[in-house]
């Protein structure tokens, strides 16, 4: 791995053999390294030389609170806001490096470290560092520059957020997806993935809110033949499905506090072993996480780790609800309208004006994911070819009516296969049920988990 200038880098710690290895690596790699011994030298170091990025220990001979590294992070940000500092701790010591992350640390490293994962934080730091956003965002330009297939808008807040997508996404940095449900999460998540370095490679999508926690390991790490009753044959697991690809775990909020330690881990050290194997294996994945859920709420609930907190968030993205973007309404809709015809065989059918107004009219607190549930709705029964306001009425459009309980329409049987009247049908119950996959689930007459695997099956993200 060579950089591809020469960035001066400043090594902190009062261990000769840490700083002496560390020099060398990132010699090796390309970088200038500076060392210092103990914080005095390094702000010396950092006001004389401004290096282009900090690795320091959080603990120093004199104490082990890890209070001088704190005050050393707090001092360099005073002076260099912008100079990424990376943080080296032990893994006992976890929750001083989310102290850290506290105070404006980039992220962090567990002693012993790898170094393909230390050189791949520092350059991914470096790299997030020296791209600057670009003042002038047009659609155009975007869709020139970035693979962007699937996003339709062109608000403002939504070209500011795919600007950030195509910036971000050459990195290796771990990225947290959060939204409101039906917010576009999965199609962000896409785009992250086909415009990184790892396109060629596999993107692997997991539910975690569909998986329970005595299935957690073989899920995500799979198993070996034997390794409990029912391991009849051996299990390839979700992070060696991914390769050397991109993992996506959506519903991250939903995991137990069982799984969070054993996702933390593999997060932490990039390897694992399968259930029953004693061979570890390496898990070369870039993480994207989304939930719905507010995890600083969580954490201070005592419901999430906040380590595993700030191992996915080294990148935040929030996409804004579909309440604050209501100009995207109509290139939506009749977007939507076009892609549902092609997917049914129907005939194109048309949106009055009168049609688009109404449904910029609407709350639409399932965001985009209620807008496609309605239109797609209106146009398997619609019986013209023009969709009026009328046209989602009949249809059973909730609209404003929190709760209400609407009838199944009926369908258009001969021009339907049993798996698109099935999804329909599925559709339907999310609308009515907002998404309440457990009233869903009883409303069809199925478990969670058999509910989870059509919704797979179908495409539909929840």
């Amino acid at each position: 791995m060579r950089a591809s200038a020469a960035k001066k880098i400043l090594i902190v710690d009062d261990d000769e053999s840490v700083t002496s290895s560390l020099s060398m690596l990132l010699k090796r790699a390309g970088y200038v390294p500076l060392v210092a011994f103990d914080p005095a030298l390094a702000l010396a170091l950092v006001q004389e030389h401004q290096p282009d990025l900090v690795i320091h220990d959080m603990n120093f001979s004199r104490q082990t609170s890890g209070e001088e590294g704190l005050q050393l992070l707090q001092a360099i940000r005073q002076l260099y806001g912008q100079t990424p500092v990376v943080l080296i701790t032990a893994w006992g010591s976890i929750d001083l490096a989310v102290k850290g992350m506290k105070a404006g640390a980039n992220d962090f490293l567990a002693k012993p470290w790898s170094n393909e994962r230390l050189l791949q934080v520092v350059a991914t730091a470096l790299e997030i560092n020296s791209s600057k956003a670009d003042s002038t965002i047009t659609r155009a330009r975007l869709d020139a520059q970035y693979d962007l297939a699937g996003i339709v808008g062109q608000s403002p807040v939504l070209l500011q957020l795919l600007e950030t997508v195509g910036r971000i996404s050459a990195t290796d940095a771990s990225v947290l997806i959060l939204g409101e449900s039906g917010t576009g999460k999965e199609l962000i998540a896409d785009a992250i993935h086909a415009n990184s370095k790892r396109r060629n490679k596999p993107l692997v999508k997991v539910n975690l809110g569909g998986i329970p926690g005595n299935l957690f390991e073989s899920e995500m790490f799979g198993h070996v033949k034997g390794a409990f009753t029912d391991a009849k044959s051996e299990r390839v697991g979700r992070f060696e499905a991914a390769g050397n690809g991109s993992i996506f775990l959506d519903e991250i909020g939903d995991l137990d506090k069982a799984s969070q330690v054993k996702l933390l881990r593999v997060l932490q050290d990039q390897s694992y072993q399968p259930l029953g194997s004693s061979t570890t294996r390496t898990a070369n994945v870039r993480v994207i996480a989304a939930t719905n859920h507010d995890l600083d709420l969580l954490v201070t609930n005592g419901l999430f780790r906040e380590d595993l907190l700030y191992r996915i968030n080294l990148i935040t993205l929030r996409l804004p609800p579909l309440r604050e973007r209501k100009e995207d309404i109509p290139e939506l809709a009749r977007h939507m309208v076009q892609e549902i015809c092609q997917r049914y065989g129907y005939a194109p059918l048309q949106l009055s004006d009168e049609a688009v107004q109404w449904l910029q009219q609407q709350l639409w607190p399932g965001n985009i994911r209620e807008l496609r549930q309605t239109i797609e709705r209106a146009v398997l029964i619609s019986d013209t070819a023009e969709l009026t306001p009328h046209s989602f009425q009949n249809a059973g459009r909730l609209g404003k009516q929190v709760g209400a309980q609407t009838q199944i329409p009926d369908l258009p049987v001969g021009t339907m296969t049993l798996e698109e009247m099935e999804r329909a049908m599925i559709l339907k119950a999310l609308s009515q049920y907002r998404n309440n996959l457990t009233q869903v689930a009883n409303a069809l007459g199925l478990s969670r988990p058999a509910l989870y695997r059509r919704l797979e099956k179908y495409g539909v993200s929840v």
